[in-house]
């Protein structure tokens, strides 16, 4: 088959569109054989925003002979396909029209296929496609990339520095004169405004390069300048668009800091320091704040550095202070030389100039100024027992204005200082104790206070070092001890000790001496520094021996002390505690037998209950009134029971006690006083061979004690301090503190020690509640106990010395 294709070309304007008939067959021989060809068609050219709408573009039509219609067909984008309904054809015609005007800048071009179909849809040519290309128009300005450009440039640049570069763009085609930009500087304004009447900038018509124009950049002189720009299309004849570019005239370091004014008069306190004087000032005509704007100062003729300067950041002032006291009595003015340079280095730009320098004069204004001491804390170095009265320290304080001073103690706990309130010497008022509570490691720690006229005061602590001296001689313990004897198994002996109270190194170790008259029979060996072992050197008989013991500490110089230890030899027990000498008759193999024991005391208890019997009943039959509240005894009962107290004048000894039937145990007043011998007899030593106390007077004549009680129990006070008063004033009584020595009482007695009597039990084991039952004549006695013990012990200086020998009176 063959097919014939008309391609309608329209024309543009007001011609009439003419048909043009393309006949794509060519006959060849009788047979009318047709052959198909291929044709290349060329793009169909449609201006953008064409006015006339529809717009018939092309019409195409098939030479082929159909029995039939031929509906044409056209798909592709403009038409079933986005951007849809730009395009049309008619079915029937072929006619291919624009619906609506084209954008080039949305859609350049569009690629169609048309096709020839039967009406029953099948397909009578091969598709054809066609080409729609959009012709471009100048319909779009160009238009800058910034509305604001922004470029800084160096003062007193040369012409030719790039300062910036501006740009900007266009929707047309670049293909075509359409978008050919030219640039161009509409405008110029400096700030401050009208500093510069000269162009200074070009601009480069095709790149929007900025550059400098002209000489004179000074950024002194104008600090900004602002260009009013502008692009055109069409090569600078098109569609135009304008922006705005700020040039910032950038500072360099071409001026140098001058000081305003070149002198200064300061004055400035003496001892203060570290505080601000005064202030210099500089002028710079470089941009604040910056680099070279900003100074550094330095001083110089300062030779003892007492003064600095530093830069104020804000005011680029120097700020001028002390920061080491000054001395109006040493120098009274200083005179400064102060000079001043940018942090920045001057621009090459700039001649080397002098740097700028001004002259400081600075007055010191007196003060009164506190005294000092010369030394804090006083240091004060003196032996313990330093004599009251002694110069202790002295020049210890000075005044730098040489005025009149005034001392005080302000601290002193023990008051042993005192000091001259001119002067300001200090004297030992009172010795030194170094065991005070207020000296700590040796140290007495003081205070002391210093005025001046002007009532400026200072104040000092003073620590006196007390160096330690041999004051006390040691003292040995203790100095009586028991010593057993006739015992092989041990060796007798016991432990000595020495106090000193000094200290180190005047204290142990210390040396233990017996004299050489008792060498032959004791010796002394030391154990450590503070301890030794008193022995004797041969047995010794029972009895009491005075031993005389040297002790000397290691002071510088030496103290020494004489001691006489007293020591009791007896026999002792198998635990080592002396016993009496009816303990060791019982511990003997030789003496009564235990059974025997049990029934002599079983017979004194019974004498003892018929004793008492007896003299009970004897009260019964002597009864008196006492008046209720008359006397001291308060009670129902008539009977004065003074009558009831019998008095017995002997009492007998042991079993074998052969010598002590006569004694009295309630002695005459008139005898020589008993002695402690006296109590405890039996011992079966002739009373001459009895060791002789030496801490006791001999012989020396007895006061009177009261012998009888009196009538009236109202004086019963007078009696107890008339006997009280006569104990005390006894001078065969040995004082109170000295240890009593019993001879021994000899073996053989049943009765045992008398300290075994309370030993078994205390007063809080007893149950006295039986004594209620015993009548009101017994609790007459009671009361007449009780009184006497309240009376005793409300007596001051009783000693129980005294009180024994009252008692026995």
């Amino acid at each position: 088959t063959a097919a014939v294709i008309i391609i309608a070309i329209l024309i543009a304007g007001n011609h009439k569109q003419d048909l043009h008939a393309l006949y794509l067959w060519r006959n060849k021989g009788k047979g009318m054989i047709r052959v198909k060809r291929d044709w290349i068609i060329p793009p169909i050219r449609v201006s953008e925003n064409s006015r006339v709408v529809p717009e018939d573009l092309v019409q195409i039509k098939s030479d082929k002979i159909f029995s039939g219609e031929v509906i044409y067909k056209l798909e592709g984008p403009g038409v079933d396909q986005e951007p849809k309904n730009l395009f049309e054809i008619d079915d029937k015609t072929g006619m291919i029209r624009s619906k609506r005007p084209l954008d080039r800048e949305q859609h350049s071009s569009f690629t169609l296929k048309a096709f020839a179909l039967s009406p029953s849809g099948e397909r009578l040519e091969n598709p054809t496609t066609i080409e729609i290309v959009v012709l471009d128009q100048n319909d779009n300005k160009p238009v800058f990339t910034q509305k604001q450009f922004f470029g800084s440039v160096h003062e007193f640049s040369v012409p030719g520095t790039l300062v910036m570069s501006v740009s900007a763009t266009d929707a047309d085609d670049p293909m075509t004169e359409n978008a050919a930009l030219g640039f161009s500087i509409v405008g110029q304004e400096s700030i401050p405004p009208n500093a510069v009447n000269k162009t200074m900038f070009g601009i480069n018509n095709q790149t929007g390069a900025i550059y400098i124009r002209d000489v004179g950049l000074d950024r002194e002189v104008v600090k900004e300048f602002k260009l009013k720009l502008r692009v055109a299309d069409m090569g600078g004849d098109g569609l135009i668009s304008d922006a705005v570019a700020i040039i910032t005239v950038s500072d360099i370091n071409n001026h140098a800091p001058q000081f305003h004014p070149t002198s200064y008069n300061i004055k400035a306190l003496e001892n203060v320091y570290n505080v601000e004087i005064g202030r210099v000032s500089v002028i710079d005509r470089d941009d604040p704040g910056t680099g070279n704007w900003e100074v550094k100062y330095t001083v110089s003729h300062d030779p003892f550095g007492n003064f600095a300067i530093q830069t104020d950041p804000v005011t680029n002032q120097g700020i001028l202070t002390v920061v080491k006291p000054l001395d109006y009595e040493v120098k009274r003015e200083h005179n400064l030389i102060l000079t001043v340079e940018n942090i920045n280095s001057l621009s090459i730009k700039v001649p080397n100039l002098r740097l700028s320098s001004a002259t400081v004069s600075i007055t010191v204004v007196n003060e009164n100024e506190a005294p000092y001491f010369k030394e804090n804390p006083i240091l004060i170095q003196v032996p313990e027992n330093e004599k009251p009265g002694k110069l202790l320290k002295s020049n210890i304080a000075s005044d730098p204005d040489h005025s009149e001073l005034r001392f005080e103690i302000s601290k002193d706990p023990e008051g042993w200082l005192d000091i001259n309130r001119e002067t300001g010497n200090i004297f030992l008022r009172r010795s030194f104790n170094i065991r005070s509570p207020h000296v700590e490691n040796n140290i007495y720690s003081a205070a002391i206070k210093v005025t001046d006229a002007g009532g400026v005061s200072a104040s000092a602590a003073v620590s006196i070092i007390l160096e330690e001296t041999n004051d006390f001689p040691p003292q040995l313990l203790p100095l009586s001890r028991f010593l057993c004897t006739g015992d092989s198994r041990r060796t007798p002996g016991f432990l000595l000790t020495a106090v000193d109270e000094d200290r180190s190194p005047h204290a142990s170790p210390f040396i233990f001496v017996i004299p050489d008259s008792l060498l032959l029979n004791w010796t002394v060996t030391k154990v450590n520094d503070t301890h030794a072992i008193l022995r004797p050197t041969e047995e010794l008989e029972a009895g009491e021996y005075t031993v005389t013991v040297w002790v000397t500490d290691s002071g510088s110089p030496a103290q020494s002390a004489l001691s006489q230890v007293n020591v009791t030899a007896c026999l002792c027990d198998t635990y080592g505690d002396c016993r009496f000498e009816a303990g060791a008759f019982l511990g003997s193999r030789v003496g009564i037998s235990f059974i025997a024991l049990i029934i002599i005391i079983a017979s004194g208890v019974l004498l003892l209950v018929l004793l008492f019997l007896a003299v009970a009943i004897n009260a019964c039959g002597r009864r008196h009134h006492i008046k209720k509240g008359s006397g001291l005894l308060v009670g129902e009962s008539e009977d004065d029971i003074r009558d009831n107290i019998l008095n017995y004048d002997e009492q007998g000894g042991g079993e074998e006690d052969e010598n002590a039937f006569n004694i009295d145990l309630l002695w005459n007043p008139r005898d020589a006083p008993p002695t402690p011998w006296s109590f405890y007899p039996g011992s079966g030593l002739p009373r001459g061979k009895q060791p002789l106390r030496k801490d006791a007077p001999h012989n020396l004549p007895s006061p009177t004690y009261p012998r009888r009680p009196p009538a009236d129990p109202t004086d019963i006070e007078d009696y107890i301090n008339e006997g009280l008063e006569a104990a005390d004033n006894d001078p065969n009584v040995p004082p109170y503190d000295t240890a009593l020595i019993y001879d021994f009482e000899g073996e053989g007695s049943v009765a045992g020690s008398l300290s075994s009597i309370a030993s078994g039990s205390s007063d809080g084991d007893q149950d006295y509640d039986y004594l209620n039952d015993w009548g009101p004549r017994f609790q007459k006695l009671a009361n007449i106990f009780s009184v006497c013990l309240r009376k005793i012990s409300s007596t001051q200086g009783l000693n129980n010395d005294t009180f024994s020998t009252f008692m026995v009176n």
